[in-house]
């Protein structure tokens, strides 16, 4: 196989200011608009007196007196993930001439969305991440001091295996885990060592949702330059370090049971890069992050027990799924509302879903701006919420963040204490009208599983269940042992040990 480059976007590298991507910029937009005045007019430039005469005078939306049009900064960061996209097919291109017939990927990581991986993806014949559990729970999972605490040596239940799932899906079906961290770090706030057992865990969850290969990052720790401090599975004098053992473990289970592969997921979740563009370009308050709305409707399914899928915003048949969620999309492509149309399964749509077109704009229906026969609601007025003062749910619960009242036919399945809709559904299409916290999250997923046929659970923090092909794993991110009664349903009986992986059948 192939590696093309390493870590599109990490350390700030999607975006470039220089004269070059200046000048590409200008080009890219001659040829999506074709004249200034089309950009013009889809910008909407007229307002504040911003139109151009010529491309020549559109510069980056930076240093702008106040913020930038929101068109303007959405298609500087439309450009931008163009620019990594072509970068990463001319590599694509010469490997194929000069190598044929080996597996092309690239290495990407975690909570990196400055560029559309589904498009660098086309170009390659699978996907791979580089998982540092540790590391990304101090700087890039959003949660408080005391969760951070309890899976400082564990990892987020739920972080890595988002990855495992997306990455399935950049990779159509086809991904790696390129570097699995063996040890402690050396770039995050805090780099403690991993829990004995997390190491054979980190490993079978990659396998368990579909990984075909799992690579240590490092064989042996450099004494020298800016790794020194990384972890390998050998120390730097070359003696065995703690997670050689635990990879030698794996090796010899899997030589028990070597079918590997995800089993097709109950839930489909979907996943949008241009909405985390447009999202951060105009979040209409500060906690509005799309990464993290989605990651935490991901979170709810997976205390379901439930396995996910995750798919593009152009997915053209559903198919496959009883259940699909497409949270905070900002805008529907064709392909997907007319899948929505012939979908017998159920869709959870929303908050924030459909809110804005292609150039930025509110629809002129409002949103969501489904067609009636699927949803009869518009949006009348969002709001977006200080953290202490969120809006309770007269079911428990409480929406924070973003919230939308709504003008509609549907039928109302939860409202707010003050009487407005919360939940609605039309048939088989459900709208949530505000980010819900955990608890109201839980339960409203869990009810639209439960009317697409499906039976959540309802797991603790620690405990996790992937389906794979020939058995279904259980996971142990807490320290301590757990019971194994939540997954009595599927099979599982008894205790499962802290850091420990349990399957049905046996490994």
């Amino acid at each position: 196989a192939w590696q093309t480059d390493n870590e599109y976007g990490c350390h700030d590298t999607t975006i470039s200011y220089s004269p070059a991507a200046i000048r590409g910029f200008r080009a890219w937009l001659a040829d999506r608009y074709g004249t200034v005045g089309a950009l013009n007019e889809s910008w909407g430039n007229v307002f504040w007196s911003m139109e151009y005469r010529g491309f020549a005078e559109i510069d980056p939306p930076a240093g702008t007196v106040t913020e930038a049009n929101p068109a303007h900064a959405l298609d500087w960061k439309r450009y931008s993930s163009d620019q990594v996209v072509a970068f990463n097919r001319v590599q694509a291109d010469i490997l194929r001439a000069l190598s044929p017939g080996r597996t092309l990927l690239h290495n990407y990581m975690g909570r990196t969305v400055e560029f559309d991986h589904y498009a660098v993806g086309a170009d390659l014949d699978a996907a791979s991440w580089d998982s540092y559990p540790l590391g990304f729970l101090e700087d890039r999972v959003v949660e408080d001091a005391a969760w951070k605490r309890r899976f400082m040596r564990q990892g987020d239940p739920d972080f890595q295996a988002f990855h495992h799932d997306l990455y399935r899906a950049v990779g159509r079906g086809r991904w790696w885990v390129m570097e699995q961290q063996p040890g402690p770090v050396n770039w995050a706030p805090y780099n403690p060592d991993p829990l004995p057992g997390m190491v054979r865990l980190w490993s079978w969850e990659a396998f368990a949702h579909g990984a075909e290969v799992v690579s240590y990052f490092r064989w042996r720790q450099a004494p020298m330059a800016q790794e020194q401090m990384h972890a390998g599975l050998l120390r730097p004098d070359s003696v065995a370090a703690p997670g050689l053992g635990e990879a030698m473990e794996v090796a010899r289970e899997i030589a028990r049971a070597p079918r590997a592969g995800a089993a097709p997921g109950e839930a489909a979740l979907v996943f949008d890069y241009e909405s985390c563009w447009g999202w951060e370009t105009q979040p209409q308050g500060r906690s509005f992050d799309y990464f993290r709305l989605v990651f935490e409707t991901y979170r709810a399914l997976r205390r379901a027990g439930l396995s996910v899928d995750i798919l593009p915003p152009d997915t053209a048949d559903l198919s496959p799924w009883p259940l699909v969620v497409a949270p905070g999309i900002m805008r529907w492509r064709e392909p997907f509302v007319d899948a929505l149309a012939r979908f017998e399964g159920v869709a959870l749509l929303g908050p924030r879903a459909g809110a804005k077109t292609a150039a930025m704009r509110i629809p002129d229906a409002l949103p969501p701006g489904l067609p009636q026969n699927l949803l009869d609601a518009r949006v009348m007025r969002v709001e977006t919420l200080r953290p202490d003062a969120p809006v309770a749910l007269a079911r428990g619960g409480a929406f924070g963040a973003w919230r939308e009242k709504l003008d509609t036919r549907a039928g109302v399945v939860e409202e707010t204490v003050d009487g407005c809709p919360a939940v609605i559904a039309q048939g088989r299409v459900r709208y949530v009208a505000g980010w819900a916290d955990p608890a109201a999250m839980f339960r409203i997923v869990g009810e639209a599983a439960q009317v697409a046929g499906l039976a959540p659970l309802d797991l603790p923090p620690g405990l996790r269940v992937r389906r794979a092909a020939d058995r279904i794993f259980a996971f142990n991110h807490d320290a301590e042992a757990a019971d194994l009664a939540p997954l009595a349903p599927l099979g599982f009986a008894g205790t499962i040990p802290g850091a420990g992986v349990a399957s049905v059948p046996p490994i």
